[in-house]
């Protein structure tokens, strides 16, 4: 019930892709503006994640987990009654609240399995996240080609009422709590970098790299940054311990996954969009984005098969090498793509490995994080992971963003991304993977046993 909560949250980082280029007319608003459907969603995400972490060891991950999903109904039915901007922002900011569901949920898993079925369990919800997206890119697709757009969100309302429910039902409540007051300052101090760095990263190819407005952002987030990290090492209860996570073990695990996660999303950004390129640039196959999604979703399927096997090489060789495994097949996977990205049938393979390498990777993590804290940090700190691997998503995003869009072609009157491009962007995303490897190899050989308690 936990992993299907996550899918069904991820969902909801996807399901706006179909009418991304339609956003301005539906939304009566002009292209940048609608830009702000997607971006609020991720600050939002990002906001949240850490936040509800420490809510949950303070008063209840369960409990948190049901907020979550609440904010997700209501986010959802705002969405599916909205006709323009403003509320959909809102809406889509809600949605985005509920990104807390994965790390609350592999926490739960820690408080509530036996050891020997812990593995197995962090690992497919650990990669829910990726299932979640590479399902729903085809799903919403079909709805928006076949019905109107709001019906995306009418189901969206319903799959997390019904995730709502079945937590409630089914997912017993952690007796793990820490207590304490929540550290409001920390909250607000981070909560201010991320929105800075976030909005910089999202909005600097827009707004311009060189601007006032980005560079202030990024200055405005190492400021912000240095006097939180300030604050949080002389707090009592600090809103992320930072001890903890300057543990070798974690910090490790935490780099990496910014490595790991920028890698899993640039395959995300090439392969829809040379199957919708036109076929006379001479590398786009002229697909639909429908097509484009049904070549994405064999990958989720790929991760969740992969769940299983993540943790049978991590109990037999540790997690570590599970992470470096994963790490190299993502980066043979785009190597594969180098070869393999003027057929239809070669890019479902790329996805399918390096689908497979990605549910490696994110089933390791967990484990590492969760083998070098004590039990009663356990959704803090996976919150900061998850929150890692968001922040190598956005990074992705940017720099191939700023790649395809300086390395064009003409057609007729048009400026495409060129083939040199996408290759370009497959190559960052290997050198991402081999930069995860290379860190992973520095982590201990097993992950140290802490305390339970």
């Amino acid at each position: 019930m936990l992993a299907l909560s996550g899918i069904i949250v991820a969902l909801m980082h996807t399901v706006m892709i179909p009418l991304v280029p339609a956003l301005p007319e539906l939304l009566g608003t002009s292209a940048a503006d609608a830009s702000w459907a997607i971006t609020a969603t991720l600050l939002a995400a990002a906001v949240a994640t850490p936040m509800l972490g420490r809510l949950g060891d303070m008063y209840g991950k369960r409990r948190m987990v049901l907020v979550s999903l609440a904010m997700l109904v209501v986010g959802s039915l705002v969405c599916a009654l909205s006709h323009s901007l403003a509320p959909m922002v809102v809406g889509r900011t809600l949605q985005g609240l509920a990104a807390g569901v994965i790390p609350l949920g592999i926490s739960i898993m820690r408080d509530e399995l036996p050891p020997e079925r812990l593995a197995g369990a962090t690992a497919l919800m650990s990669a829910s996240l990726g299932v979640g997206s590479a399902l729903g890119l085809p799903a919403a697709a079909l709805l928006a080609d076949v019905a109107d757009w709001h019906v995306l969100f009418w189901v969206a309302v319903g799959l997390g009422t019904l995730a709502t429910v079945l937590v409630w039902t089914l997912v017993p409540e952690s007796r793990q709590r820490t207590g304490g007051r929540f550290d409001l300052p920390g909250a607000v101090g981070l909560s201010i970098a991320l929105l800075c760095l976030l909005l910089a990263v999202s909005k600097g190819a827009d707004w311009g790299w060189s601007s006032r407005l980005t560079l202030g952002l990024f200055a405005g987030a190492a400021v912000v940054l240095t006097v939180w990290g300030w604050w949080e090492l002389r707090s009592r209860q600090p809103l992320v311990d930072l001890r903890t996570s300057a543990r070798r073990q974690v910090l490790l695990t935490n780099i990496a996954s910014v490595a790991f996660g920028f890698a899993m999303f640039a395959v995300s950004l090439v392969i829809p969009q040379i199957v919708q390129l036109p076929e006379a640039t001479g590398h786009g196959l002229g697909g639909s984005m429908l097509v484009a999604g049904l070549v994405m979703a064999p990958s989720g399927l790929v991760m969740m098969v992969m769940a299983p096997v993540s943790a049978r090489i991590s109990r037999a060789m540790g997690a570590k090498v599970t992470l470096m495994v994963g790490a190299v097949v993502v980066a043979f996977g785009y190597g594969l793509a180098l070869v393999l990205m003027s057929s239809t049938w070669g890019l479902v393979t790329v996805s399918c490995v390096v689908g497979a390498g990605i549910g490696l990777g994110y089933g390791a993590m967990p484990t590492l994080v969760m083998g070098a804290v004590p039990q009663s940090e356990t959704a803090a700190a996976n919150s900061l992971n998850t929150l890692m691997r968001s922040i190598g998503t956005s990074t992705s995003s940017a720099v191939a963003g700023v790649v395809l869009a300086h390395m064009t072609l003409s057609v007729g009157t048009t400026q495409l991304p060129s083939e040199a491009g996408f290759q370009t962007v497959l190559g960052i995303g290997a050198a991402a993977a081999l930069v995860a490897l290379t860190i992973a190899a520095f982590l201990p050989g097993r992950p140290r046993s802490v305390a339970r308690s």
